[in-house]
């Protein structure tokens, strides 16, 4: 699914209204048509619906539902915030319908004198403003917001929180923000619903399809993508019948460190349930070990070290180098990552101290070669890239790091973002925060590194390596919850995954 700006969605509205061709009153018919199934199937008829309403079209899929729900017997109220901005066009229509219609009860919000106390047992439909608003809400607006946030009552959004804005909102006042439980965006999630900081503001967010054109959608350009299951499903690799191990590649992991072989393990499993044919995990020798019982599929090279890395003479035989969980920063270990990437490896994937070896080394991100996978957390991404205020700033610094760096870079969290080079942002919808767990993160690594040894494309094995990743994540969920999930259950649960996106 492409993801658009607000005011790329607006044209893609009148694109619609002039090739479908569908008028507006139309089409908006058609989204408050969802808007009031989705009620139907979530809603009990003996709850009060009230609808704080605004000018705008927002306004206007707001009265249309209230009219659609009242002819299905629920007890509907509008409050409809003027303040001296008259309806017209679309929103005006609906409103006269309304009126016809005589089942809801219209009130007139002038004033703050006009706002009166909201009982917490009803449900509250917000229509005061939609994705397209481009600054924070002062005046009559905000009372208003305020006395919703305020209720205790549950709270509905069409489209997107009322004060919300689509994309930036990094000079917005987010406490002027409808707190929504639930919101209906129409089409394609907007931008802003993806980030941390508005997590309590959105809810749990519903996609309702309301049929845009096609065309407008398939050529509109952007940067930003949802990634899902069919994506995924037509980039996995197929296995043929005289295939063998060594066409499935050979890989190398270099991590581990006395003290943390564990990292080392759980990479080295997910590497290999991720297809890979043949993995050699380099290793501190007191490791060695432990990563032969715990792990006897996997071969071992054993570093001149007891206890960490130092060094590599050659890595020219593997199809893909993997680097950096539990191996610490040892200063030798700081130079043998440096001699590694003067190597130039043909496929590469950096995680944990590899990280943190390059953000205190800074030169050494000028060696990474082009598009190495890097899988930063938000604290790692913020020791190499540096601070941001908001989640569109930290959008557009990472896609300029990407960009400078001619990296891969995979920004893990809720909502996981993959960066590429030439300025693309995907969206991973797979995972929950059960994953939030020590040892998820080398998981990762291990599985990107085994689907880079199979000969896919570092953009294709970061895609499908994020997305199984976090959809093992889910099927532990379904089992176990998420309470007490561990990184060893989404290696067991990989190979579900892969069988859930063939199927």
């Amino acid at each position: 699914m492409k993801l658009f700006t607000a005011k790329q969605i607006r044209g893609l509205d009148s694109y619609t209204m002039e090739n479908e061709p569908i008028s507006g009153i139309e089409l908006m018919e058609r989204a408050s048509s969802r808007i009031s199934d989705w009620m139907l199937d979530h809603l009990s008829v003996k709850t009060p619906l009230w609808y704080f309403v605004g000018p705008g079209n927002n306004g206007g899929d707001a009265l249309a539902t209230a009219r659609m729900m009242a002819e299905r017997d629920f007890a509907c109220k509008i409050f409809l915030v003027n303040k001296g901005k008259e309806l017209n066009g679309s929103p005006l229509i609906n409103l006269n319908r309304l009126e016809e219609q005589g089942k809801v009860e219209l009130n007139i919000v002038n004033s703050s004198d006009d706002l009166i106390s909201i009982p917490s047992n009803v449900i509250i439909v917000d229509g005061l403003f939609g994705s397209g608003l481009n600054r924070k809400v002062e005046g009559l607006f905000r009372e208003v917001i305020d006395v919703i946030n305020n209720s205790g009552a549950k709270v509905i959004s069409i489209d997107i929180p009322s004060g919300l804005e689509g994309e930036d909102n990094s000079n917005n006042d987010l406490s002027g923000v409808v707190r929504a439980d639930f919101t209906l965006t129409l089409q394609f999630p907007k931008i802003s619903l993806l980030f941390p900081e508005h997590e309590n503001m959105t809810g749990q967010v519903e996609v309702l399809p309301i049929g845009l054109h096609p065309d407008a959608i398939s050529s509109c350009s952007t940067s930003f993508y949802l990634l899902d299951k069919d994506i995924i499903n037509g980039k996995l690799p197929v296995r043929k019948k005289f295939s063998h191990k060594g066409t499935y590649g050979h890989c190398l992991l270099v991590a581990g460190s006395y003290g943390k072989a564990g990292a080392a393990i759980l990479a080295s499993k997910s590497c290999l349930r991720g297809g890979a044919g043949l993995l050699t995990v380099h290793l501190p020798k007191l490791v060695i070990p432990m990563m032969q019982v715990s792990v006897p599929e996997a071969m071992c090279s054993s570093d001149s070290s007891d206890n960490f890395f130092t060094g590599l003479s050659d890595c020219s035989s593997f199809s893909a180098v993997g680097i950096g969980p539990g191996i610490g920063k040892n200063n030798k270990t700081v130079e043998a990552l440096r001699n590694l990437l003067i190597m130039h490896p043909r496929k590469m994937v950096l995680d944990a101290d590899a990280l943190n070896i390059l953000s205190e080394n800074r030169d050494m991100l000028n060696l990474l070669p082009e598009n190495t996978i890097i899988t930063p957390h938000p604290k790692e991404f913020e020791r190499l890239a540096g601070k941001w205020n908001d989640s569109w700033s930290r959008l557009c610094l990472l896609r300029d790091f990407s960009s400078e760096y001619k990296v891969i870079v995979i920004l893990k969290g809720a909502y996981t973002s993959i960066a590429f080079p030439n300025g693309d942002v995907w969206f991973n919808t797979t995972g929950n925060p059960g994953m939030a767990t020590a040892g998820s993160g080398d998981v990762l690594t291990g599985l990107i590194l085994g689907l880079l040894s199979q000969h896919l494309s570092p953009e294709d094995a970061a895609l499908i390596g994020v997305y199984l990743h976090g959809l093992a994540g889910d099927l532990a969920e379904k089992e176990i919850g998420q309470d007490s999930m561990i990184s060893g259950d989404l290696i067991r649960y990989l190979g579900k995954s892969f069988l859930s996106v063939r199927k």
